[in-house]
């Protein structure tokens, strides 16, 4: 986990401030690799295991749910010269707004009775080149959204806050 600065120092309070909480606004479950993705309006996460009825659930756990930018779509949209990407040909479980996901890398917060921790940036596979065309790899580059780890299982619902808590 990225250790914050001293609790009360100028930094560990910019760190840990947000604007509003986030808000779920797409799940998706991954059943089997090469498969379309599973659009699902509730999911439920194991603790250090991922989504159940996804196909990283089980693994190391630190790819156990995957997020991305809901501010980030259209703007990988424009890169690709899309009108508009539907979240699955991202692969990404779970569609987020209001709140800058890269902020949480190497912390804890809540979606709705889940405890996540941020483990790394979620990177583009070379897949996304033929999801989204030429070029489809290097428009989601820093903008690949968020892996994570289930700290405390729970369900996770459309609507759902998404909010930084102290570990």
């Amino acid at each position: 986990m990225t250790r914050l600065p001293p609790p009360g120092s100028e930094l560990h309070r910019l760190m840990t401030r947000f604007a509003a909480a986030g808000r779920v606004e797409w799940i998706g479950l991954r059943p089997a690799r090469d498969v379309p993705m599973r659009e699902v309006g509730e999911a439920r996460a194991q603790a250090g295991r991922g989504l159940e009825g996804d196909r990283y659930a089980g693994g190391s756990g630190s790819r156990g749910v995957t997020l991305i930018q809901a501010e980030h779509l259209p703007a990988i949209a424009a890169l690709v010269r899309a009108p508009a990407l539907a979240p699955a040909t991202l692969r990404r479980n779970l569609v987020v707004s209001g709140i800058p996901l890269l902020a949480l890398k190497g912390q804890r917060f809540r979606i709705g009775g889940t405890v996540l921790e941020g483990t790394a940036p979620c990177d583009p596979c070379s897949r996304m080149e033929a999801a989204l065309g030429p070029g489809g790899y290097n428009a989601m580059r820093g903008m690949g959204g968020l892996c994570a780890r289930v700290i405390a299982g729970g369900a996770l619902r459309i609507g759902d806050a998404v909010e930084w808590i102290e570990a």
